[in-house]
């Protein structure tokens, strides 16, 4: 339930199951326990951060819900935005209608509408829009402005130089299969990308603001942050369509397994198919010239889903990327990860949940209070942080890194932080899927 409302009594009772069992969590270190366990105190707290946030998040998403049953739907309204799926949904809830009542007083079985309202409208065909909407007496003219304008202007608004930039990125990679437009023409090329893209966005459409590292900004008409999102999706989309993905957010007991895998020559293949086991899937896509993403994390129908550029195949930078994009998964599941981060690890001044997401990986790898004591801070030796890696269980290049990173000095062990060591393993095999 990773929605931004809630819009029925399933969903409610849904979200007082579990804020019920967080409560019973942040009330019990028994409870506790065994879930942090053997994890640095860092990572505890932001967990425990996490849990409470999420808890509070969910009991003003019932308040909403609730107060709107009782005929105060500003909050609920407010919370839909301009989503005119979400729209039609508040509006039943307003009139006092329950999905039952309002099939049965438009000629349809309940369970028509329940599947509408499942996916928010988004299967829903125009003429039927118009029709519940007129109905409910939403103004459907305004709100199909705002669903589909955004989805079909966007590739119309461009520049030609993006368009051919993302084309020329998207043969390279497979993106179209058999469907290849490289034997098009310009124009039917350009139509076939404006499909590819629009369609993703009339899906799961374009969030006015993606935050990316220190700014939080509007790039809902970046064409190549969005096409790489809309590949990344499709190719999630792929995954989770053929495995049975359930994610738990309640559980992190794998954290330092994960960690561990970085040890192994072939740890990012194992990495990806641990995170598969835990309901995460993990996408490669290398970036589109001109972005500047290291890697990402949103959610698809509760899913979430981390895609990595690896535009620096290293292994220092491919570990600590995946880490923080894991913190956004384990910190802000229900408090963010909905509209998505999109991050560039270069950026030196970040906000408090880019933040947040550092010290998360940075402590699941090494942790603080290890790092403080250590001579491999201050070493000119390799073999002192390569015993120190051993010590911590993972690759002694996540420790090289972050001494060149510390120091400021990216001369220093340079040719110890894992070069050309992780495309090979995440990327090569995936082209053309």
């Amino acid at each position: 339930m990773e929605h931004s409302v809630i819009l029925n009594e399933r969903e409610a009772r849904d979200a007082r199951a579990i804020v019920f069992e967080l409560d019973k969590l942040l009330s019990s270190e028994r409870a506790f326990e065994p879930i942090v366990a053997g994890l640095p105190p860092e990572v505890v707290n932001g967990f425990r951060k996490a849990v409470r946030a999420e808890k509070q998040e969910l009991e003003s998403l019932v308040t909403a819900y609730e107060t709107a049953k009782a005929g105060d739907f500003g909050d609920l309204k407010r919370r839909a935005g301009n989503d005119p799926g979400l729209t039609l949904v508040v509006a039943r809830i307003a009139r006092g209608l329950t999905q039952k009542e309002l099939a049965r007083k438009l000629g349809l079985k309940e369970q028509q509408i329940q599947r509408y309202e499942a996916d928010r409208y988004g299967s829903i065909s125009l003429t039927n829009f118009r029709r519940i909407a007129r109905f409910l007496g939403v103004d459907w003219e305004m709100s199909l402005s705002d669903w589909f304008g955004g989805g079909w202007n966007i590739a119309s608004e461009v520049s030609a130089v993006e368009v051919r930039k993302v084309l020329k990125h998207a043969r390279a990679n497979g993106w179209f299969g058999d469907d290849d437009p490289a034997v098009l023409a310009d124009e039917e090329s350009f139509n076939y990308l404006q499909r590819y893209v629009s369609d993703h966005i009339l899906k799961y459409g374009s969030p006015s603001l993606l935050r990316t590292g220190l700014n939080v900004q509007g790039h809902s008409e970046d064409l190549l942050l969005l096409a790489w999102k809309a590949r990344v999706t499709r190719r999630a989309e792929q995954i989770i369509a053929a495995h049975a993905v359930n994610y738990r957010p309640l559980d992190i007991t794998w954290l330092l397994e994960l960690a561990r895998l970085s040890q192994h020559d072939d740890g990012p293949a194992r990495a990806r198919d641990l995170l598969l086991s835990k309901g995460v899937v993990l996408v490669a896509e290398p970036q589109i010239s001109g972005m500047k993403v290291d890697g990402a994390a949103f959610v698809l129908e509760g899913v979430p889903v981390i895609g990595l550029t690896l535009r620096r195949d290293t292994v220092d930078n491919f570990w600590f990327t995946l880490l923080h994009e894991v913190g956004h998964v384990i910190l802000h599941y229900r408090t963010g990860l909905s509209t998505g981060f999109f991050d560039d690890t270069d950026t030196a001044d970040v906000d408090e949940i880019e933040q947040e997401a550092n010290e998360f990986a940075s402590n699941v790898l090494i942790p603080e209070e290890r790092w403080k004591r250590s001579p491999a801070r201050i070493t000119k030796s390799p073999a002192v942080v390569e015993k120190f890696a051993k010590e911590l269980g993972i690759h002694p290049a996540i420790v090289f890194g972050r001494i060149q990173k510390e120091r400021g000095n990216y001369a220093i062990f340079s040719n110890s932080i894992g070069r050309g060591a992780v495309r090979k393993h995440l990327i090569e095999s995936s082209k053309g899927t």
